[in-house]
Protein backbone atom coordinates (compact mmCIF):
# COMPACT_ATOMS: atom_id res chain seq x y z
CA UNK A 1 0.00 0.00 0.00
CA UNK A 2 1.31 3.29 -0.89
CA UNK A 3 0.05 6.40 1.50
CA UNK A 4 0.01 10.06 0.24
CA UNK A 5 0.47 12.43 3.14
CA UNK A 6 -2.89 14.40 3.21
CA UNK A 7 -1.85 17.62 4.72
CA UNK A 8 -3.67 20.52 2.53
CA UNK A 9 -0.90 21.20 0.48
CA UNK A 10 -2.73 20.50 -3.04
CA UNK A 11 -2.09 18.80 -5.97
CA UNK A 12 -2.75 15.53 -4.37
CA UNK A 13 -5.59 14.09 -6.80
CA UNK A 14 -3.20 13.83 -9.09
CA UNK A 15 -0.35 11.84 -8.04
CA UNK A 16 -3.13 9.29 -6.54
CA UNK A 17 -4.73 8.74 -10.05
CA UNK A 18 -0.94 8.27 -11.21
CA UNK A 19 -0.25 5.47 -8.95
CA UNK A 20 -3.89 4.08 -9.30
CA UNK A 21 -2.92 4.34 -13.38
CA UNK A 22 -0.21 1.95 -12.11
CA UNK A 23 -2.43 -0.14 -10.24
CA UNK A 24 -1.08 0.54 -6.97
CA UNK A 25 -3.00 0.51 -4.10
CA UNK A 26 -3.41 4.01 -2.54
CA UNK A 27 -4.88 5.57 0.36
CA UNK A 28 -4.99 9.70 0.96
CA UNK A 29 -4.38 10.01 4.74
CA UNK A 30 -3.16 11.74 7.76
CA UNK A 31 -3.71 8.77 10.22
CA UNK A 32 -0.08 8.27 11.43
CA UNK A 33 -1.34 4.68 12.27
CA UNK A 34 -2.24 4.45 8.39
CA UNK A 35 1.09 6.37 7.75
CA UNK A 36 3.38 4.05 9.59
CA UNK A 37 1.88 0.71 8.30
CA UNK A 38 2.03 1.85 4.58
CA UNK A 39 4.84 0.19 2.13
CA UNK A 40 5.66 3.32 0.65
CA UNK A 41 5.10 7.04 1.55
CA UNK A 42 4.79 9.99 -0.77
CA UNK A 43 4.99 13.99 0.43
CA UNK A 44 3.56 15.63 -2.13
CA UNK A 45 3.04 19.83 -1.96
CA UNK A 46 2.41 22.76 -3.93
CA UNK A 47 2.57 25.97 -2.41
CA UNK A 48 5.05 27.51 -0.07
CA UNK A 49 7.12 26.58 2.48
CA UNK A 50 6.15 27.48 5.46
CA UNK A 51 2.68 26.89 4.88
CA UNK A 52 3.50 23.38 4.65
CA UNK A 53 5.50 23.46 7.98
CA UNK A 54 2.98 24.88 9.58
CA UNK A 55 0.39 22.42 8.33
CA UNK A 56 2.19 19.08 8.97
CA UNK A 57 3.42 20.96 12.41
CA UNK A 58 -0.70 21.35 12.76
CA UNK A 59 -1.67 17.76 12.22
CA UNK A 60 1.31 17.05 13.99
CA UNK A 61 2.80 15.00 10.98
CA UNK A 62 6.65 16.15 11.92
CA UNK A 63 7.27 13.02 14.52
CA UNK A 64 5.39 10.85 12.56
CA UNK A 65 7.45 11.32 9.13
CA UNK A 66 11.19 10.98 11.11
CA UNK A 67 9.83 7.82 12.32
CA UNK A 68 8.78 6.09 9.05
CA UNK A 69 12.04 7.12 7.51
CA UNK A 70 14.06 6.15 9.99
CA UNK A 71 12.26 2.90 10.11
CA UNK A 72 13.16 2.37 6.32
CA UNK A 73 9.99 2.60 4.69
CA UNK A 74 10.72 4.11 0.78
CA UNK A 75 9.85 7.34 1.12
CA UNK A 76 9.34 10.16 -1.86
CA UNK A 77 9.04 13.75 -1.47
CA UNK A 78 7.26 15.66 -5.04
CA UNK A 79 8.05 19.34 -5.72
CA UNK A 80 7.25 20.99 -2.83
CA UNK A 81 8.20 17.84 -0.84
CA UNK A 82 10.99 17.84 -1.81
CA UNK A 83 12.38 21.35 -0.71
CA UNK A 84 10.87 20.87 3.21
CA UNK A 85 12.69 17.81 3.60
CA UNK A 86 15.64 20.08 3.41
CA UNK A 87 16.44 22.58 6.49
CA UNK A 88 15.56 25.74 5.53
CA UNK A 89 14.12 28.14 1.98
CA UNK A 90 14.78 31.53 1.44
CA UNK A 91 10.93 31.95 0.70
CA UNK A 92 10.31 31.74 4.49
CA UNK A 93 12.99 32.75 6.86
CA UNK A 94 13.32 31.80 9.98
CA UNK A 95 10.58 28.38 9.37
CA UNK A 96 12.48 24.87 9.54
CA UNK A 97 12.12 22.55 7.61
CA UNK A 98 12.08 18.50 8.56
CA UNK A 99 15.77 18.82 8.26
CA UNK A 100 16.08 15.31 6.83
CA UNK A 101 18.76 16.41 4.56
CA UNK A 102 21.45 19.00 4.42
CA UNK A 103 21.00 21.67 1.83
CA UNK A 104 19.09 24.86 1.19
CA UNK A 105 16.34 25.78 -0.55
CA UNK A 106 16.64 29.39 -2.79
CA UNK A 107 15.27 31.61 -5.12
CA UNK A 108 15.78 31.26 -8.84
CA UNK A 109 17.85 34.33 -10.03
CA UNK A 110 16.24 36.42 -12.21
CA UNK A 111 18.01 36.23 -15.72
CA UNK A 112 16.64 38.05 -18.71
CA UNK A 113 14.02 36.44 -20.81
CA UNK A 114 13.23 33.64 -18.29
CA UNK A 115 10.09 33.92 -16.48
CA UNK A 116 9.51 32.48 -13.07
CA UNK A 117 7.66 30.48 -11.80
CA UNK A 118 10.19 28.15 -13.78
CA UNK A 119 6.99 26.10 -15.66
CA UNK A 120 7.02 23.70 -18.07
CA UNK A 121 9.08 21.09 -19.42
CA UNK A 122 13.02 20.60 -19.25
CA UNK A 123 15.86 18.06 -19.39
CA UNK A 124 17.40 16.39 -16.85
CA UNK A 125 20.78 15.48 -16.19
CA UNK A 126 20.87 12.06 -14.44
CA UNK A 127 24.06 11.10 -12.23
CA UNK A 128 24.95 8.86 -9.20
CA UNK A 129 22.54 6.03 -10.56
CA UNK A 130 19.71 7.28 -8.79
CA UNK A 131 17.19 4.04 -8.49
CA UNK A 132 14.25 6.23 -9.49
CA UNK A 133 16.11 6.77 -12.83
CA UNK A 134 16.12 2.94 -13.70
CA UNK A 135 15.69 2.73 -17.41
CA UNK A 136 15.17 6.44 -17.63
CA UNK A 137 17.28 7.77 -20.82
CA UNK A 138 19.48 10.71 -20.30
CA UNK A 139 18.41 14.25 -20.90
CA UNK A 140 14.85 13.34 -20.53
CA UNK A 141 12.32 15.50 -20.32
CA UNK A 142 10.14 16.28 -17.16
CA UNK A 143 7.47 19.25 -16.05
CA UNK A 144 8.54 21.32 -13.73
CA UNK A 145 6.51 24.25 -11.50
CA UNK A 146 8.77 26.15 -8.94
CA UNK A 147 10.15 29.49 -8.20
CA UNK A 148 12.49 27.67 -5.55
CA UNK A 149 15.40 25.25 -6.17
CA UNK A 150 17.23 22.95 -3.92
CA UNK A 151 20.68 23.52 -3.45
CA UNK A 152 21.84 20.14 -1.84
CA UNK A 153 24.91 20.01 0.57
CA UNK A 154 26.17 16.50 -0.72
CA UNK A 155 26.52 16.57 -3.86
CA UNK A 156 26.99 12.83 -3.99
CA UNK A 157 23.06 12.67 -3.17
CA UNK A 158 22.03 14.32 -5.90
CA UNK A 159 20.45 12.10 -8.98
CA UNK A 160 19.06 14.63 -11.57
CA UNK A 161 19.82 18.68 -12.37
CA UNK A 162 18.46 20.85 -14.19
CA UNK A 163 19.90 24.29 -15.80
CA UNK A 164 17.10 27.13 -15.73
CA UNK A 165 19.00 30.36 -15.05
CA UNK A 166 20.84 27.91 -12.68
CA UNK A 167 22.26 24.86 -11.62
CA UNK A 168 19.07 22.76 -9.80
CA UNK A 169 19.54 20.12 -7.90
CA UNK A 170 16.03 18.50 -9.59
CA UNK A 171 16.28 15.12 -7.78
CA UNK A 172 18.12 13.64 -4.80
CA UNK A 173 18.08 10.06 -2.90
CA UNK A 174 19.91 9.33 0.15
CA UNK A 175 19.27 5.63 1.59
CA UNK A 176 15.45 4.75 1.70
CA UNK A 177 14.31 8.85 0.95
CA UNK A 178 13.74 9.91 -2.56
CA UNK A 179 12.68 13.67 -4.04
CA UNK A 180 12.03 15.69 -7.20
CA UNK A 181 11.22 18.81 -7.56
CA UNK A 182 9.37 18.07 -10.53
CA UNK A 183 6.29 16.99 -10.80
CA UNK A 184 6.25 12.89 -12.02
CA UNK A 185 2.61 12.69 -12.17
CA UNK A 186 2.58 15.73 -14.67
CA UNK A 187 5.35 14.15 -16.66
CA UNK A 188 3.55 11.63 -19.27
CA UNK A 189 4.80 8.19 -19.33
CA UNK A 190 8.23 9.17 -18.18
CA UNK A 191 7.06 10.32 -15.14
CA UNK A 192 4.53 7.12 -14.74
CA UNK A 193 8.09 5.02 -15.62
CA UNK A 194 9.85 7.28 -12.42
CA UNK A 195 6.70 6.35 -9.98
CA UNK A 196 6.40 2.82 -10.69
CA UNK A 197 10.70 2.72 -9.96
CA UNK A 198 9.50 4.52 -6.59
CA UNK A 199 6.62 1.88 -5.83
CA UNK A 200 8.60 -1.39 -6.65
CA UNK A 201 11.53 -0.47 -4.31
CA UNK A 202 11.76 -2.85 -1.27
CA UNK A 203 9.52 -5.07 -3.06
CA UNK A 204 12.99 -6.86 -5.29
CA UNK A 205 14.86 -7.51 -1.41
Amino acid sequence: MIALIDYDAGNIKSVEKAFQSLGKEVVLTRDPEVLKRADHVVLPGVGSFGDAMENLNRYHLVPVIHEIVEKGTPFLGICLGLQILFERSEESPGVAGLGLLKGEILRIPDKEGLKIPHMGWNSIHLQNEGRLFKGIPQESYVYFVHSYYLKAEEEKIVKATTEYSTHIHASVEKGNLFACQFHPEKSSDLGLAILKNFAEIGEED
